[in-house]
């Protein structure tokens, strides 16, 4: 049986398609197994689809940064719950 065109091509292009509508690589693999697309295909596939999708994406030019505040506690004041215990839990 011949393929027609690029058909690794093809199954990376839909492959592409679904991971944007939110599935998973797993998912995608067995559904096209599953299709009777040969296990080979479907890694050459896979994997060109993520050498695609790192070519896409874009450069960051600067680094993130992590920025930590700490609370001042001194100044946060709790009221304690004026009913008792079992009201509060039992309503």
């Amino acid at each position: 049986m011949q393929k027609k065109g690029d058909y690794i091509g093809e199954l990376a292009s839909y492959i592409k398609k679904n991971l944007k509508k939110g599935y998973t690589l797993d998912s995608l693999k067995y559904a096209l197994i599953n299709q009777g697309h040969s296990k080979l295909e479907v890694e050459k596939a896979l994997k060109r689809a993520q050498e695609d999708q790192a070519r896409e994406a874009p450069v960051l030019q600067t680094k993130p940064s992590i920025v930590y505040e700490t609370l001042d506690t001194d100044s946060i004041q709790v009221e304690p719950d004026p009913r008792p215990w079992w009201k509060r839990i039992f309503g």
